[in-house]
């Protein structure tokens, strides 16, 4: 019998983010992937979101090393926390570990990790798995697919992807080879990326986009072009870089992680922009407006981000006017359509023009459509699949595609974060308990803030708080002072003192009560304080804010 092949999925099963997932073949542990997500708009103070790494902190003898598919921050930007606890190295392509190193770098945790490149169909070992590299196109340059080759067969993980076949760079998904492990070996196993899984037909290709730019760029001649896109998109940037230097603009990059990915690109030979075009944004004030084009993060209306500070007027560089033209070459991420739209809507009030992907073909997705997943399905034809990468509907919708494609109907799993799937001589099966899986709050450098901190924060913003202070005498159990009601978020105190004031007779009547009959123990008079003051607050507003009783001892 050979030996069993476990997956735990950590993260980025039914959501957008926090992508992990852990091989274990032969008592050793190998991640692929190590992503964040945003918060969503009800995580209020959140900055990120992590996966659970209490199953890896658990094994943390037993992890060989983590494959990083592809430099997206759901991807790797959870690597630079995650090695704070752990040590491992880390494998990619050149590209994929230099935008990572940017985290890693930040956190002062490089002598925690050794960055190891790999090349487009190389093999190598990492422990005791075998593991091919696959090339496939993405939005992000040089992004892999994996094979891994192990006693169960071949179990290929495509990473993101899509079948761009006229990609910028010409690097396109590599489906000879896939086909022909399918071929050789068979695929025991598909783990195949299912984001626009319910989206019909083929995903457009990127060099379409750069058509656009160009008619866009020409139309605006005369204004000042400002640009956004993902820092990562390098191929955006890129084809954005062309379309200016055609119009003889001066190309000026805005926000750190651009400036560092235009940086990283041109070193590595994947960007070409002339020196004599680029500039610093610190220096374009001598340059005419309408000979401009500034590329900028802030895609996806991040709060601090340049483009978000730029639409509230408080950008440092620019100020935004009616002769400027925005282009947002990008889509929202699912859960940050409302910080995009806040961003499009205060540059209109500035008075610039706007063009975003829902007027105009400024963007184009990296994820597969469905034609292009059943042709995926079609070449592996796998003995088990597993849609991993994207919301629950997504999973369903590949899983769904996944039958039409003749695999049976009981050989495709649909599993969650969470979920540990083992593959044996005799099939795939899950565990019937989950490991930890849930989430990890990050805010400023504060890890694990904790669902109760949420919970409060959430009444705090939609209820208020509500603080009664009273000193009294626990011998005599007289009232010193108060009680004093104050409040933040329930009423406007200077126009509610009648309200405060039947408030505080409302707890001194149950002071009075609680010494008469439960004595002056504190824990008592603050539970009295408690129960008082909410019980009049409820009575009275029909709210219910957060009550919090300060009673001291004179």
């Amino acid at each position: 019998m050979a030996p069993p092949i476990r997956i735990t999925f950590l993260g980025g099963l039914g959501e957008i983010g926090r992508n992990c997932a852990v091989l274990e073949l032969e008592e050793r542990l190998l991640l692929i992937d190590c992503g964040l997500m945003f918060p969503d708009l009800d995580m209020l103070g959140i900055d990120l979101v992590l996966p659970d790494f209490e199953y890896l902190r658990r094994n943390a003898d037993r992890v060989v090393g983590c494959i990083a598919t592809h430099g997206h921050e759901d991807h790797v930007g959870g690597l630079s926390f995650l090695l704070r606890e752990l040590s491992f190295p880390v494998y990619g392509s050149a590209l994929t570990l230099a935008l990572a190193r940017n985290r890693i770098e930040e956190a002062g945790l490089l002598g925690r990790t050794e960055l190891i490149a790999v090349r487009d169909g190389e093999r190598r070992m990492i422990g005791p798995f075998d593991c091919e590299f696959i090339p496939v196109t993405h939005s992000v340059p040089h992004g892999l697919a994996t094979a891994f080759h192990t006693p169960q067969g071949v179990i290929l993980h495509t990473g993101d992807f899509k079948l761009d076949l006229t990609p910028v760079d010409g690097r396109t998904t590599d489906l000879a080879r896939i086909g022909s492990l399918a071929d050789q070996y068979g695929i025991r196993l598909l783990l195949s990326d299912s984001t626009n899984a319910d989206e019909k037909g083929h995903s457009r290709s990127e060099s379409s986009v750069g058509t656009v730019l160009y008619d866009l760029f020409h139309a605006y001649e005369g204004r000042r072009i400002i640009t956004t896109c993902f820092a990562s998109h390098i191929h955006r940037v890129q084809q954005l870089a062309d379309a200016a230097l055609a119009f003889g603009r001066t190309i000026a990059t805005m926000g750190l992680s651009m400036k560092k990915n235009v940086r990283v690109a041109r070193e590595m030979g994947l960007l070409h922009i002339p020196d004599h075009a680029l500039r610093d944004i610190d220096d374009v004030r001598d340059i005419d407006p309408a000979k401009l084009c500034v590329i900028s993060t802030g895609s996806q209306g991040e709060p601090m981000s340049a483009l978000s500070l730029m639409a509230a007027n408080q950008n440092k560089w620019l100020r935004v006017g009616p002769d400027d033209v925005i282009i947002m070459s990008s889509h929202p991420i699912p859960g940050n359509e409302a910080n995009v739209s806040k961003v499009i809507d205060g540059m209109v009030r500035l008075g610039a023009e706007v063009v975003h992907s829902g007027i105009d073909d400024v963007h184009a997705t990296g994820h597969a459509k469905q034609e292009e997943l059943k042709t995926v399905l079609s070449i592996t034809r796998p003995d088990w699949f597993v849609p991993v990468h994207g919301e629950y509907r997504h999973l369903v919708s590949h899983a769904r595609l996944a039958r039409q494609m003749r695999v049976p109907a009981d050989r495709v799993v649909v599993a969650e974060d969470g979920d540990q799937l083992t593959l044996t001589d005799e099939g795939l099966t899950r565990a019937a308990r989950a490991v930890p899986a849930g989430y990890l709050y990050v805010d400023g450098i504060v890890g694990d803030v904790g669902t109760g901190v949420l919970r409060d924060r959430r009444v705090l913003a939609e209820e208020g708080v509500v603080v009664v202070v009273v000193a009294v005498d626990v011998t005599t159990g007289a009232i010193i002072t108060g009680p004093e009601v104050i409040t933040r978020g329930w009423v406007y105190a200077p126009e509610a003192e009648d309200l405060l004031d039947q408030c505080a007779d409302a707890v001194r009547d149950a002071v009075k009560v609680t010494f008469q009959n439960e004595g002056t123990d504190i824990e008592s008079l603050q539970r009295a304080v408690r129960r008082a003051a909410g019980r009049f607050v409820n009575e009275q507003t029909r709210r219910r804010p957060m009550i919090v009783p300060v009673v001291m001892e004179a």
